[in-house]
């Protein structure tokens, strides 16, 4: 709702104000004729910068709730992939990261604060590669389904719990089983990452097997070529009496 119509409109009664003061260091006032000339043309300016006034105040409502439709309008959906499952998992880890944020900045611990950011680090890898790889949706389908919705929960539970201002044995207890098992959540989390990129690492090791051994085979190796350089060196070895 606009706020600026509200506001009383003055600069009509200045700039009216000011052509009397005008008006009076270059005619005599005490004239009829000049009175009325100068009441004559405080009323235009008046009127005038009345309407110039309420058209700005118009302008600026307007654009005061453009501004606040802007701000209330849900964010704009992410374009689709094509993949009816790949795009619901990045729309709901859209929605955990945002979760994830909105915890931090609720919780006051700093260690389950740093927790949190390193959670938040981890769950963007792996979107950005699930996102990359769709073949790898199956990989991560536990993760969505229980490990990262059990750990906004506990969160969630902590938020509410350290919130309370108060210490009790339930409260301090489940407060201090949340904190410890955080460490845990975050190596999980790191460990999922890490799996999505064991066919990659596989590869690898593969393609640097296969090039070990062809080097091997050709000469190439570094032991290979120290062998051969040494028995260069003995070949051309001469006795001289």
């Amino acid at each position: 709702m606009s706020t600026n119509s509200s506001r009383p409109i003055v600069a009509p009664y200045y700039a009216a104000a000011a052509v009397w003061l005008l008006y009076a260091l270059c005619f005599p006032l005490y004239r009829p004729a000049h009175f009325i000339c100068a009441a004559a043309a405080s009323i235009a300016v008046f009127i005038l910068a009345m309407g110039l006034c309420r058209s700005g105040a118009k302008q600026a409502d307007a654009n005061a709730d453009r501004a606040a439709q802007a701000a209330e309008a849900p964010a704009s959906k992410p374009a689709s992939t094509g993949n009816a499952e790949l795009d619901k998992t990045l729309k709901d880890g859209a929605l955990a990261l945002e979760e994830m944020r909105r915890l931090d900045r609720n919780i006051e611990d700093e260690k389950i604060s740093a927790d949190i950011v390193r959670l938040q680090q981890t769950s963007e890898k792996i979107f950005d590669y699930v996102k990359e790889h769709p073949d790898k949706l199956s990989d991560i389908r536990k993760f969505m389904n229980y490990y990262l919705p059990t750990t906004l929960k506990l969160l969630n539970a902590y938020d509410r719990m350290s919130a309370q201002g108060v210490s009790g044995e339930n409260i301090d207890t489940s407060l201090t089983r949340i904190r410890s098992m955080m460490d845990t959540i975050a190596a999980a989390f790191d460990k999922q990452l890490d799996s999505l990129f064991g066919e990659e690492a596989l590869d690898i090791s593969t393609d640097i097997s296969v090039l070990e051994t062809m080097m091997a085979r050709e000469g190439l190796t570094g032991a290979q070529m120290s062998a051969d350089a040494n028995s260069r060196d003995e070949s051309n070895i001469t006795l001289k009496l």
